[in-house]
């Protein structure tokens, strides 16, 4: 059989997809993802490091901004062709922008914040610079990129202006400029003379998207792999240390098996069947961020475990070590919501258990708080497991 041929390119046709474009995700994408693994697990370590509800908010407006960066990115490779030449060199910019924010995030809320949020700010203003020109030929999907691009610029002098201020003042500037990023795409970019973005340029291609979300989630997942290998090579001298090594992989099975269970293994065909799939676009984002800090949270308990262990344990490591479970239950909630329009009892039932389970766990030592929050996931995928047994195959029901 002969190899198919790539198809030519046309500079005068604008870089969005076709029905002859792969739907599959492509090898640079997969490649942009890996820089994502630095910054979670540097964000996973700095909350570990000093827990704080200040550094908790700091950690978040940190991870939010490096999660914006990959779902504008995968938006648009799931809106344009990712094989043209202008969106492979978007991705590599974007890639090295990641980078550039990864290497301040220690430092971010110090003397690095105009690195962090200077990059930030390029990687969304640059994606416009980039496009705009591109689509030039395509009014219709030129005035998108426009409407998008004149959101970024609102939410950049936030961003830059809060580089030069104190931490206080950098972190509500900061708050402000990325609560305009996230109701921008809510709100389909909505701008006076321009309008909001149609629906009908919101086509998702399910399969693509559905796979990209599935990836990051993985990506996440390797953090905590790379946190706790990290941390178990330092300190591993004490029996405690494996036994925290042993619950930190059996936590990490569990988070996968929970998310894939149903709802994150159907989630292309939730996608591909649903009256209104660019629904997916202004939602999934959102729940997977909650499902995703659960799981960088979680990493920052592992690190706490897996490097001391005092008597007790303190209220701030309890607060990680059940609070991240609990909060990639609350986003997996929202998740089986999109997919099959219902929320199962286990997802809140887990969260009333780890909650009820934290303060009993303040007299045990840390350990016990990592137990518990393993046999709270346990609880959950058992139901899991028994709700779909001995069933017919369930179909996806997206509102």
């Amino acid at each position: 059989m002969p190899f198919a041929q790539q198809q030519p390119e046309h500079p005068r046709r604008p870089p969005t997809r076709g029905p002859g474009t792969p739907r599959r995700v492509t090898l640079l994408e997969l490649f942009f993802d890996l820089v994502y693994v630095v910054a979670l697990a540097l964000i996973s370590r700095d909350l570990a490091h000093e827990i704080t509800w200040y550094q908790a908010t700091q950690a978040l407006i940190m991870l939010a901004a490096v999660w914006w960066t990959w779902v504008l990115t995968s938006l648009v490779t799931d809106l344009y062709d990712p094989a043209r030449t202008e969106i492979k060199v978007l991705i590599v910019t974007v890639m090295f922008g990641v980078l550039l924010m990864s290497t301040a995030i220690p430092k971010a809320f110090g003397d690095r914040g105009l690195v962090f949020a200077g990059a930030y700010v390029a990687i969304h203003l640059g994606r416009g610079l980039i496009l705009m020109p591109t689509v030039r030929v395509a009014p219709m999907i030129q005035r998108r990129a426009a409407r998008v691009f004149c959101w970024f610029a609102a939410s950049a002098v936030p961003w830059i202006l809060g580089a030069f201020f104190s931490e206080d003042v950098r972190m509500a500037l900061w708050l402000l400029a990325l609560g305009i990023d996230y109701l921008g795409l809510r709100l389909a970019y909505p701008v006076p003379g321009l309008g909001t973005v149609p629906a009908a340029q919101l086509r998702v291609t399910a399969e693509h998207l559905a796979e990209r979300y599935q990836q990051f989630y993985t990506i996440a997942l390797g953090d905590t792999i790379l946190v706790t290998g990290m941390a178990y090579s330092v300190v591993h001298a004490q029996a405690e240390n494996t036994v925290g090594l042993v619950l930190a992989f059996g936590t990490i099975l569990l988070l996968w098996r929970v998310y894939v269970h149903k709802s994150g293994e159907l989630l292309p065909l939730a996608m591909k069947i649903s009256k209104t799939p660019n629904r997916f676009v202004k939602t999934a984002p959102y729940s997977h961020l909650l499902m995703v800090a659960g799981v960088v949270i979680t990493a920052a308990g592992f690190e706490l475990v897996l490097h001391a262990l005092p008597a007790r344990t303190p209220p701030a490591w309890a607060a990680i070590i059940l609070g991240g479970p609990a909060l990639f239950l609350v986003g997996r909630a929202f998740f089986e919501r999109e997919v099959f329009n219902r929320v199962s009892w286990s997802r809140p039932g887990g969260v009333l258990a780890l909650v009820t389970a934290a303060p009993a766990v303040l007299f045990l030592p840390p350990l016990s708080a990592s137990l518990t929050a393993m046999l709270v996931l346990i609880g959950v995928a058992v139901v899991d497991l028994l709700h779909s047994r001995g069933g017919p195959p369930e179909t996806p029901t997206p509102p």
